[in-house]
């Protein structure tokens, strides 16, 4: 017997055997899975960046243009400048007494007309008076368009130009096409942060607009997204291209559909990828709603 509690006493101790010295068991786990990062979510009040244009705050927090243009009483031509403050949602309405708030953007009726590019913006609207915004210097500020700059007639959806894929679908007034020749490595995930497609390409092959219309934001300055280019194709209707090693664009270009805008790059796991995603009114939706079937 003393023979038996010897060897029980000197053998390894096992995964999901109860420990005597603590006397509680210690069951084998796997580690728990990494969680999925949510959206970027926007702040109450955004600080205007050096690059930064209404269209690609707007990107950013998947809000409408439109809206945060009202919110903040930007009105053409659109200038924002850096260090300026916009808030990101719609300003009160009724003041905390039950009278009427002082006037706002949101309150004034007033909406935006559709500008011809996007690097604009406007002084804070709100709680926080506008008196106290400082401008800064002239060399930092964005200069909207003149009308020698302004874009010259989008041409028509159907013009005919070179295509990548060489088929095309029309989805809402709107003709659309392959932006790049590759296959969908990652597809549409709602719940992903950056809600696209993932399209496996060859590191400088060209990439194309996938519909015609004005190019909104063309740079680097957005985190996640590696240099990347915005088109807008209607008032609701937009495209981006990111992740690209070269841009051939520049804001307020006229492009075609299948015109060359950038050429393929590296995503930031160093693949071959583009991320191109398509938002109406504001919100990501599924490329492959509006794209041709393959």
């Amino acid at each position: 017997m003393l023979a038996l509690l010897l060897a029980a006493a000197c053998a390894p101790w096992q995964p999901g055997q109860k420990d005597s010295r603590a006397g509680t068991s210690q069951p084998h786990r796997e580690p728990p899975a990494a969680p999925r990062r949510a959206s970027e979510p926007a702040p109450p009040w955004y600080t205007v960046k050096r690059g930064d244009s209404l269209y690609s705050i707007a990107f950013r927090y998947s809000l409408d243009w439109r809206n945060l243009a009202r919110w903040n009483g930007v009105d053409a031509p659109y200038t924002i400048r850096p260090g300026q403050e916009l808030r990101t949602s719609a300003p009160p309405r009724v003041a905390s007494n039950g009278q009427s708030a002082q006037k706002s953007p949101a309150s004034s009726g007033r909406r935006p007309t559709e500008p011809d590019r996007a690097s604009s913006g406007s002084s804070k609207a709100g709680t926080r008076p506008a008196a106290t915004a400082k401008t800064p210097p002239a060399a930092s500020q964005q200069k909207a368009p003149t009308a020698a700059s302004q874009p010259k007639t989008r041409p028509a959806p159907n013009a005919a130009v070179s295509s990548a894929s060489g088929k095309t679908r029309t989805v809402g007034g709107v003709v659309w096409q392959w932006p790049v020749d590759a296959g969908v490595k990652k597809p549409f995930d709602p719940a992903s942060t950056r809600k696209g497609l993932g399209l496996a390409g060859r590191e400088g092959q060209d990439v194309v607009a996938a519909a015609s219309g004005t190019v909104v934001y063309s740079g680097s300055n957005m985190r996640g997204y590696g240099a990347m280019v915005i088109i807008k194709h209607t008032s609701s209707l937009f495209s981006a291209y990111a992740h690209n090693r070269r841009l051939v664009v520049n804001e307020g270009s006229e492009v075609k559909r299948g015109q060359k805008i950038a050429e393929l790059g590296l995503d930031d796991r160093r693949q071959e990828l583009l991320h191109f995603e398509i938002r109406r009114d504001g919100k990501p939706v599924n490329p492959l709603d509006y794209l041709p079937q393959k």
